[in-house]
């Protein structure tokens, strides 16, 4: 039971016509081999990546196994093998919560979510609408899409009738709408070719709409799941990203989001608040880092900008003193300087012993979970940052399938859902344009 209790869910371009490569500047270089006669020989282990991600479970010893061609080989069969799983209306599914043992991809009905983080992992890796090996698995996701948020009732809180999903149970019943609405996001910044970009602005609309109705007075997502708080902190940076791109979105309801997800957390004492997060702190502790990022990257940088204008000394810390003296009023200086602290101190909790004990197998909740961790890094331009994706990454090459896929353990145990999470894991640095835009 404890083991069920401590699992971590939750708001989310390599492979074109040549395979390419991460240098360590985080840019592409092709690779003049023929990719399709190299196999991958790294043998599978068991492990939690959690634990891994959070240094706990032998990171040190994990990173050796991210190289170029790891890493290459790895995204090259994860895709392949979603390019496989794809149904024939365009859309992908996790499968039902009552029918867990069912892993096959196509005996399962589509679902907006596992679709969104699919169509994520095949945009981040270099596909386009036109151009890619997997254009078209792309494009036919799009259309999924947007076809089905189209078809959305108005007075419906949801995107789709599709209801019992693994993802919906885990996260919440709106998880649906909120990462269509990252997923939409994704696509409007890259201003791709082909892309009817006033239907994709109507449907982003749309998800937001859905989004902040479902947005309660202390600032959590209604039709909460297992574990609400993941579902919440998943709506906030889903609306932050709708933000960054020109949607329509209000200040008041995100506000509330972040001060939700923020009031999870005590900087000061190091207490978690787990009641929204199925008793599991790693949950609240999660969501709080999320939610304090782009707030924390702001505070920092004012305190960075007075320093090089002389109005502070060279080691001046981050405190409200510091803040207003930089320039923000007293109201601003408290409600930044916290947001800084939540995030410095929320990260390092994460990292104890005793948040992660329980942990000893994947499920698409911990997938997920380190998603959310890496682009919260990546938001703030946190120097942790290149050893986190090293060790991350190293244990997720070591725990791939032989077929090219990821599945989970326990809860979301569905290998489309786990695998595009893991691939968008892998391939996050293709993102860090626009995810330090979304914390701007």
């Amino acid at each position: 039971m404890k083991t069920k209790l401590m699992l971590l869910g939750l708001p989310l371009l390599i492979i074109g016509a040549l395979l390419t490569v991460f240098t360590s500047e985080g840019t592409l270089k092709n690779r003049s081999y023929d990719s399709a006669m190299v196999q991958r020989n790294l043998q599978p282990d068991d492990g939690c990546v959690f634990m891994t991600v959070m240094g706990e479970q032998s990171s040190s010893d994990f990173n050796v196994y991210k190289t170029d061609e790891n890493l290459q080989l790895s995204v090259r069969d994860g895709l392949a093998w979603l390019r496989d799983a794809q149904l024939v209306n365009g859309g992908y599914g996790a499968g039902s919560h009552s029918a867990q043992h069912i892993k096959d991809p196509h005996s399962v009905k589509a679902d907006p979510a596992t679709t969104a983080m699919v169509a994520t992992a095949f945009l981040r890796s270099g596909n386009t609408l036109q151009k890619g090996l997997y254009s078209k698995n792309l494009k036919d996701a799009v259309s999924y899409l947007l076809e089905t948020v189209e078809g959305a009732a108005k007075d419906s809180p949801y995107i789709t009738e599709v209801r019992g999903t693994q993802i919906q149970s885990k996260l919440g019943q709106n998880i649906d709408a909120v990462l269509t609405a990252q997923f939409l996001s994704n696509l409007l910044d890259r201003k791709l070719k082909g892309i009817d970009k006033k239907r994709v602005e109507r449907c982003l609309d749309i998800c937001v709409a859905k989004i902040q109705s479902g947005t309660d007075a202390e600032g959590k997502q209604g039709g909460a799941g297992w574990a609400g708080v993941l579902q919440s902190g998943l709506a906030n940076s889903a609306l932050e990203s709708a933000q960054a791109v020109g949607a329509e979105v209000n200040d008041e309801v995100l506000k509330r989001a972040r001060n939700y997800q923020k009031s999870n957390y005590d900087d000061k004492t190091g207490d978690v608040s787990t009641e929204d997060g199925a008793g599991v702190m790693l949950y609240a502790v999660s969501g709080s880092v999320r939610a304090s990022a782009k707030e924390a990257r702001k505070a920092e940088e004012a305190v960075n900008k007075a320093k090089s204008e002389g109005k502070l000394q060279k080691d001046a810390p981050v405190t409200v003193a510091n803040l207003e003296k930089a320039g923000y009023s007293e109201e601003e200086a408290i409600a930044y300087g916290a947001s800084y602290n939540v995030y410095q101190s929320a990260k390092q909790t994460a990292q104890r012993t005793d948040v992660l004990n329980g942990f000893g197998n994947n499920g698409g909740e911990e997938f997920l979970s380190f998603l959310q961790t890496g682009e919260s890094l990546v938001v703030n331009k946190d120097k942790d940052w290149k050893k986190w994706y090293d060790d991350m990454s190293g244990r997720i090459l070591k725990i791939q399938n032989g077929d090219g896929s990821w599945n989970g353990h326990h809860c979301i145990t569905s290998p489309v859902f786990c695998t595009a999470t893991s691939l968008l894991l892998l391939t996050v640095e293709n993102d860090i344009e626009f995810l330090r835009k979304v914390g701007a």
